[in-house]
């Protein structure tokens, strides 16, 4: 692949020099075409050509870009504005440096202006590359977001090796950090309200849908262990918000990820800000709010302390009327405790809580049921297992019973399981985040699960042009009085 260094000279003059410049390669294509057609074809030499072909097109748009994008500052100082003002402060000219940043074509060298602070101390900043949205002083927007786009789903070094193979750019470990890390603090800020909107169409999709009952907002939380650097592990954090049509069809899931945090306040206070930006765009009455979660610390703190207290957006004076549900899944392990407890493990265990998970799913009273019929069997046959184990179970479904009637949540088509949750603590942290011999910092795997939620979520491209939208860009000034009304000089 021809690699040519671009000179300023060629960079910064007429249209006539970019025609210049593609001239070689549009000949080396006409070699190429002519000797293909004039060949007997072979798969072998079918693939030659074809990749040469790509790397020959990829040459002429890397030659266009570069000439593209030095054209957009001047090349004559005098031509280009004395001060810039940026974020409210003032800033003075000064020479052009080039720099080499990467293209979807390429890498290519892009001549810009270093303007420096003027009155304080402070970074400089290079206007040109503001205004491209230049990602962290290295890539264009479109390679930038397909980088980050792939971090989510690949490890480093098959990032880095695919940026390379497809694009010819070659990076350390460290720029490519670097890179995701601002694309995440630029893109996180903006997730909340895509997600919203993304939750209210599917809402509205839900209330055109066919079906007896009101749709369903079903949230839910759970945790999963990372592991850390130092042979550690913590418990990360999960949350999901769903909805499902008038049948009780989930239409779509929204994610949240927070790595390892002491008392996981982040994800509590992400999760209310989320449902309470949705309820006030949507009346309460019109959907059934759910939370299904097992009853773990946290998910059971966050229902009792967070859902269970939060008032409607709508009518201040009252509280939302959330449905506890406590997974199926996680109950049916209880009553397989005690099963084990009664008979000790074997087929008769197995058979007795086969039976009992189908009058636990089936009938009205099917916790009553089960511990009546746990009761009687301990009183004629004793215990098999630890009495301890037998009242932890016992207990938990005894206490919990009001948040288990699963015929009844069947019926009105309502979630019995948390699987949804369950299953964004795989798709969120396992498939990327605890691959074989995998550690992290929590900074470090914050970018990777914040940029993966934002995936998983579907709003990616939403939360990307958002994030272009926002970024906020130099304004010349024409002289140094207009300047001062922008920014007072620091003595």
């Amino acid at each position: 692949m021809i690699h040519p260094t671009p000179t300023k000279t060629l960079l910064t003059t007429t249209f006539e020099s970019l025609v210049i410049q593609l001239s070689s390669v549009l000949a080396r294509g006409t070699r190429l075409l002519e000797r293909f057609v004039h060949a007997e074809p072979t798969p072998e030499a079918t693939m030659a050509f074809e990749r040469e072909l790509s790397d020959l097109l990829r040459e002429v748009g890397r030659r266009i870009m570069a000439w593209t994008l030095n054209r957009r500052e001047p090349d004559a100082d005098n031509e280009a504005p004395l001060r810039v003002s940026f974020e409210g402060r003032l800033y003075r000219r000064r020479r052009q440096h080039p720099h080499v940043v990467g293209t979807f074509f390429g890498p290519v060298t892009l001549w810009r202006r270093l303007y420096e602070p003027l009155g304080y101390r402070g970074r400089s900043i290079h206007p040109l590359e503001l205004r491209l949205g230049i990602e962290a002083g290295l890539a264009t927007p479109a390679l930038a977001e397909r980088v980050g786009y792939l971090a989510t789903d690949h490890t480093q070094n098959e990032v880095l090796e695919i940026v390379e193979r497809d694009h010819g750019v070659s990076w350390s470990c460290t720029s490519l950090r670097n890179l995701l890390g601002s694309l995440r603090v630029g893109m996180a800020p903006h997730l909340e309200d895509a997600q919203v909107e993304q939750v209210l169409g599917w809402i509205e999709q839900a209330r055109t849908s066919k079906g007896r009952f009101r749709p369903t907002l079903s949230v839910g939380r759970d945790g999963i262990f990372v592991p850390l650097r130092g042979g550690v592990a913590q418990e990360g954090a999960t949350a999901t918000v769903s909805v499902l049509d008038r049948r009780g069809k989930r239409v779509g899931t929204v994610y949240l990820g927070q790595m390892p945090e002491s008392g996981q306040g982040t994800i509590t206070d992400q999760l209310s800000s989320l449902l309470k930006v949705i309820l006030t765009q949507v009346d309460s009455h019109s959907l059934r709010l759910v939370y299904v979660s097992d009853e773990g610390h946290h998910p059971s703190t966050s229902y009792h302390q967070v859902l269970k207290q939060m008032v409607d957006p709508r009518r201040p004076w009252r509280q939302l009327e959330w449905r506890r549900i406590v997974d199926f899944y996680h109950a049916c392990q209880y009553v397989q405790q005690l099963a084990d407890t009664i008979f000790g493990a074997g087929v008769e265990a197995q058979n007795w809580a086969k039976a009992m998970r189908h009058v636990l799913k089936t009938k009205a009273d099917g916790v009553a049921r089960v511990l009546k019929s746990a009761s009687a069997l301990r009183r004629r046959r004793g215990l098999f297992g630890q009495v301890k184990l037998y009242h932890k179970a016992y207990r938990y479904l005894k206490r919990r019973s009001a948040w288990m009637k699963y015929a009844l949540y069947r019926r009105q088509k309502l979630p019995i399981g948390s699987g949804i949750t369950e299953a964004a603590c795989k798709i969120v942290f396992t498939q990327r985040l605890k691959r074989s011999g995998m550690s992290w910092t929590i900074a470090g795997g914050q970018v990777i699960v914040d940029l993966r939620v934002i995936r998983l979520s579907g709003v990616w491209n939403e939360v990307h042009q958002r994030y272009l939208a926002s970024k906020p860009l130099p304004l010349p000034c024409v002289d140094t009085a207009t300047a001062a009304q922008h920014q007072p000089l620091a003595a």
